[in-house]
């Protein structure tokens, strides 16, 4: 009998470990990949310098990183306290019709494909403006972000225990003030790994962008104007007929994988330190 255990628990142990690698390979090979096309292209002037015009090389994607980063990280701040917002409401005020209709819509929402969003902010912003922005890329990423953010918050504060709840309530506490000052710090490491998720997929999005920032090759800050992006040069720089346009591509691609990284880690290393501290 032990013997029959031991095996089971041997094999059952085995298939996890074969089950995690299945999950991580896609991604070592990925990241792989792109450090064989793109790391030969990593330099300071792909950082720092402006595109060159067709037919000379070199050159780099200064505006285009950070134009990610501006469109981005305005989706995110509107996305992110509107997706915790209301995945905070559906699970611990969320009943009746209303809610059913919040988590339906969500639901929806997450199954529409990314070029769709594009068309639909391309008529609600683009158009009214009369021209495309950067303003109009981040509206369509925050869409795309809602979803995922709505519907992984609701679930991690779920998982808080309720006795977390109810100890607070037992001492006086307001429902407000317990899920403000109890069961978020407690969601706290959830929320942020969902929010990282949601942008991470709204970074590497070209379709949306093409219909809204639509992309610049000169340097442009300005959000009610054309913007460039990595996800727009990538796709621009791949399809082109010049090697080295499609090496910077490989590049860019690297480049984006490693901004998300960076990101996420700096983030997670934040609510650790501050649940720590």
């Amino acid at each position: 009998m032990m013997r029959t255990r031991r095996l089971w628990n041997h094999a059952v142990l085995t298939a996890c470990y074969a089950a995690a690698g299945i999950v991580v390979l896609p991604l070592v090979l990925i990241v792989g990949h792109l450090l064989g096309k793109g790391a030969a292209g990593l330099s300071l002037e792909f950082f720092t310098h402006m595109p060159k015009p067709v037919g000379e090389l070199g050159g780099g994607m200064a505006n285009a990183i950070v134009g990610t980063l501006i469109i981005v990280g305005i989706a995110g701040a509107v996305a992110i306290p509107i997706g915790v917002a209301a995945g905070v409401y559906l699970a611990e005020y969320g009943r009746g019709k209303f809610a059913a209709l919040v988590r339906y819509t969500t639901d929806v929402l997450s199954g529409i494909p990314s070029i769709v969003v594009g068309v639909a902010a391309y008529g609600l912003v683009v158009v009214p403006m009369g021209r495309f922005s950067a303003l109009a890329g981040s509206v369509a990423l925050a869409i795309l972000m809602l979803p995922t953010i709505i519907r992984s918050t609701e679930e991690m504060v779920r998982l808080v225990p309720r006795s977390y709840r109810e100890a607070a309530l037992a001492l006086g506490a307001p429902r407000w003030k317990t899920v403000q000052q109890v069961v978020l710090p407690a969601a706290r490491a959830g929320i942020v790994t969902a929010s990282m998720l949601a942008v991470a997929r709204a970074a590497g999005e070209t379709a949306p962008l093409l219909f809204t920032a639509l992309g610049n090759r000169f340097w442009s800050l300005s959000l009610d104007e054309p913007m460039a992006t990595l996800p727009v040069f990538i796709y621009d720089y791949a399809r082109a007929p010049y090697d080295d346009w499609n090496a910077q591509a490989w590049t860019g691609a690297l480049v984006l994988v490693l901004l998300v990284t960076i990101i996420s880690a700096l983030l997670r290393l934040t609510v650790r330190r501050v649940r720590t501290g």
